[in-house]
């Protein structure tokens, strides 16, 4: 039975564009398709997408592999690539004008087509806020002439567009859907062969060459730090993929002293839920942790140039998720100079000793989980639903 809002265009069919760019564009674009399918039955979904797309029935114009390109150097070797796909797309859309464009992340790329899109009278969203609340807020101006809609996963994003008059809809995290309120520890190491006895430290460092360049040896010399003061403890790092495991195997050997630790290939997120504490970087697995109810500590460390330019253009007085969340330090993050071996050992002790402290995290974490676990992809939907539905009229 079609959605109740899509009954004000049920009877022609509708086109949707959406625009995805890498892996996790590509998760959130199957979740909203499947919705959209349940209000527009007869709908076509066209663009550019992944594999997760074409599994529910989207047409991807171009292989959205080209888009995914990582670095400033690797960008500015494709460029001429990446102009010609946005104007061949830009010229399939004029031609046959979809009902709605939908940028996913990727905003480099994705908020200029919706732009132009805009600006040729097709309505236009944005779905996953860059992170213009936390530096470089004059984009707003940008996103403001790109957007008839942004859809944001987090609550504080909402806010801040809000605030400077642009349509918003706050959805919820997919990943808040997907990780289950109650953590299952014991499962988790059952199925990873782990110890189910004894406590557990997850190390992640990164999934990326450079930080893992940056950030391995640090985490390293910390794990052997707290490995001294507490023999018990297993260490296991997951690696994103072979060259990773490589990379983390080839900085542990250059050690000088001996560090006994598991390694597990992919899983991060099981290799998470296994955990006690969790010592890692700032980034999504810092949400992934609060959901998976983990006390973790944060380590971060830049060159000192960019670590100096970012600290001024940088609005927020915290980096992890967890603690923008919360809007206060619910966990600490140690930066910089700051980040040393002995100072991210003894915040992991003190989390992985301090009982009281973990009962209260959990009770945090719940509470926020709560407030992300919102049905991202229905709401999402909705959101799209309605601002078609006011076009229409």
């Amino acid at each position: 039975m079609c959605h109740p809002l899509a009954a004000v265009v049920s009877d022609r069919r509708m086109t949707f564009a959406i625009v995805a760019g890498e892996a996790s564009g590509d998760i959130l674009g199957a979740g909203l398709i499947r919705s959209l399918r349940t209000r527009y039955p007869n709908a076509r979904f066209v663009g550019i997408g992944g594999d997760e797309m074409i599994a529910e029935g989207f047409h991807s114009l171009v292989p959205m592999e080209r888009l995914s390109i990582m670095g400033l150097v690797e960008v500015l070797g494709r460029i001429r690539e990446l102009f010609s796909i946005r104007s061949r797309l830009l010229s399939y859309l004029f031609a046959t004008p979809p009902n709605v464009v939908i940028g996913i992340d990727s905003p480099d790329f994705t908020l200029a087509i919706e732009r132009r899109c805009r600006e040729a009278g097709i309505p236009s969203v944005h779905y996953v806020s860059p992170s213009v609340w936390a530096w470089r807020q004059k984009r707003i101006f940008k996103i403001a002439k790109s957007v008839d809609l942004m859809l944001t996963l987090l609550p504080f994003e909402a806010r801040f567009y809000e605030e400077h008059q642009v349509p918003v809809a706050f959805v919820g995290h997919p990943l808040a859907d997907r990780i289950p309120l109650v953590p299952e520890t014991g499962k988790a190491r059952q199925e990873l062969g782990l110890d189910e006895k004894v406590p557990l430290l997850a190390i992640l460092p990164g999934s990326r060459a450079g930080e893992v360049e940056r950030l391995g040896t640090l985490f390293l010399e910390t794990a052997r730090w707290i490995q001294a003061k507490r023999p018990d403890v297993q260490l296991v790092i997951p690696c994103v993929n072979r060259e990773r495991e490589k990379q983390v195997r080839d900085l542990i050997e250059a050690l000088d002293v001996k560090l006994h630790v598991t390694i597990v290939r992919g899983r991060s997120r099981e290799v998470m839920a296994a955990s006690d504490v969790v010592l890692l970087a700032s980034g999504t697995a810092t949400l992934e942790a609060m959901l998976l109810k983990k006390p973790m500590v944060v380590g971060y460390r830049l060159s000192n140039l960019s670590y100096t330019l970012i600290s001024r253009l940088v609005k927020v007085p915290h980096v992890s998720l967890p603690n923008l969340l919360a809007r206060q330090p619910l966990v600490p993050e140690l930066l910089q100079d700051d980040a040393t071996p002995e100072s991210l050992g003894s915040a992991v002790l003190e989390r992985l000793e301090n009982q009281q402290e973990r009962d209260r995290l959990v009770e945090a974490f719940t509470d926020l989980h709560l407030t992300l676990k919102q049905d991202a992809d229905e709401k999402a939907a909705n959101a799209i639903s309605r601002l078609i539905e006011e076009r229409t009229h």
